[in-house]
């Protein structure tokens, strides 16, 4: 049965999905069955589908076993680690809780209209890519945004 949900603030609850989307979307990339993903977890399918979901109510335990499982990795970036690094081998098919405008020169001029915001949650940065495309400078796009865009696309958009 599952436990009692948590009271998590809103931003809480879409990282989680946004979390759960993810795992969703690589495991479906490596097109693994969620029954042999909930099996080599050691975890029912229900629960990772749960996962899958973002439901607050699954342990940090669960979460982490679904990852490992699809070789994704769970750390915590500090902020002196993540202005640091943006190669390639550490960023690809990352995608941030939250994501920093300033971190992002073309993401921050297609959302000149967004006031009072330095942050994005991955589906509004998404949606902001997709519908002002025809605005971007694809040549200023830099190693690092052009991976968090197929980051975005292969978690909200299955890699479309």
């Amino acid at each position: 049965m599952p436990s009692k949900l948590p009271v998590i603030a809103g931003n809480t609850a879409e990282q989680l999905a946004a979390l759960g989307q993810q795992i969703r979307a690589h495991r479906k990339a490596l097109r693994i069955s969620a029954i042999a993903t909930a099996e080599a977890a050691g975890m029912s399918r229900v629960t990772l589908h749960r996962i899958e979901k973002g439901e607050p109510a699954v342990t940090m335990g669960a979460y982490v076993n679904a990852m490992a499982v699809l070789g994704l990795n769970f750390g915590v970036v500090t902020p002196a680690d993540s202005s640091e690094s943006h190669g390639a081998t550490d960023r690809d098919g990352w995608i941030p809780a939250r994501i920093h405008m300033m971190e992002y020169p073309q993401l921050r001029q297609l959302a000149w209209q967004v006031q009072g915001a330095d942050t994005l949650s991955p589906k509004e940065a998404l949606d902001i890519y997709e519908r002002n495309w025809r605005h971007l400078d694809e040549q200023a796009l830099t190693l690092h945004e052009r991976q968090l865009i197929d980051a975005l696309r292969l978690a909200f958009e299955g890699g479309r």
